[in-house]
């Protein structure tokens, strides 16, 4: 450890409340979760910050709960608890899936649904998935002797590069996914990266298609892409091409055309290339779309 760990001042609440008041002093600490992206920086001999604020005494951050309005996820949620849970399995198992392929299991063990989504890196395994989700972000701060709570679309979250809509006071608390994305929905996920596992992803993605219930009704998708732009992005115009017809290869074939057109502009950075990205990219769709259509990938993928 290249880091000057004795010049760190950490903080240790056992409540939300404590946390949030630290959060409001003048030299706010850095919340810490499970530390996996800051004890790389460290290692290498990099100090983002000399405060830091401990969120794992917090019990009231944790937790998987159901209920009539959808699931709430804790900010403290783990990827090794996502793959343990009989509710995200038996209600929302894309969750599990894209779980399974974060890091290795301490990785697992240790890194927080909340803390992912507000370290804001374009490269989240879970931001893709809970954008198709349709989730929102329950943030919250203290405001004198009370605390204050507001919920964030996710798909308004991301503002920039590691930048969120966050105020510098607030707190991820939890993240919460509505019931109507959890029935008449399908979803896939893909991951592309060096290896099966302990990888950053080169190209990761995740699409919905609704399940029309009466004959009027009109086919609606989500899709989005990470690590191709400083953002985790929705595809609208690929999500355009769908909505409303057969989910078939000719469907596929232009949301494939209008991804690469309209909503990607990938990036080049040392994991890849943005042309690699891009044919990823689109052969990613395709099959996710051929997964959700019940239809044969290979002709589109051969083109």
């Amino acid at each position: 450890m290249r880091g000057d760990l004795s010049s760190l001042e950490v903080a240790r609440p056992r409540r939300l409340a404590e946390a949030l008041a630290l959060l409001a002093e003048p030299e706010r600490p850095t919340p810490l979760a499970g530390g996996t992206d800051l004890f790389v920086l460290l290692n290498d001999g990099k100090q983002p910050s000399r405060r830091f604020l401990d969120l794992t005494l917090l019990d009231e951050l944790r937790g998987i709960e159901r209920s009539p309005a959808g699931i709430r996820l804790g900010a403290r949620t783990t990827y090794a608890e996502l793959r343990r849970s009989r509710t995200i399995h038996s209600r929302a198992p894309i969750l599990a899936e894209m779980a399974a392929t974060v890091g290795a299991a301490a990785i697992q063990n240790r890194g927080t649904l909340g803390g992912s989504l507000g370290n804001a890196s374009p490269a989240s395994d879970p931001a893709p998935v809970l954008l198709v989700l349709d989730a929102a972000v329950e943030l919250a701060r203290r405001i004198g002797r009370r605390v204050e709570r507001r919920v964030v679309p996710l798909s308004s979250f991301f503002i920039d590069y590691r930048k969120t809509a966050a105020r510098p006071d607030e707190l991820v608390t939890a993240i919460l996914i509505p019931a109507a994305a959890l029935s008449g929905w399908r979803y896939a996920y893909r991951k592309v990266g060096t290896r099966r596992a302990q990888a950053i992803s080169k190209v990761v993605a995740a699409a919905g298609v609704s399940t029309p219930g009466r004959a009027r009704e009109r086919t609606a998708a989500r899709i989005a892409f990470g690590s191709v732009a400083p953002t985790t992005v929705r595809a609208s115009a690929a999500e355009g091409a769908i909505a409303g017809r057969r989910l078939d290869a000719a469907a596929a074939g232009e949301a494939r055309t209008v991804l690469l057109s309209r909503d990607l502009r990938p990036i080049d950075d040392l994991r890849s290339t943005a042309e690699y990205r891009a044919v990823v990219s689109g052969r990613i769709l395709v099959a996710m779309l051929a997964e959700l259509g019940g239809f044969p990938a290979a002709p589109l993928l051969d083109r």
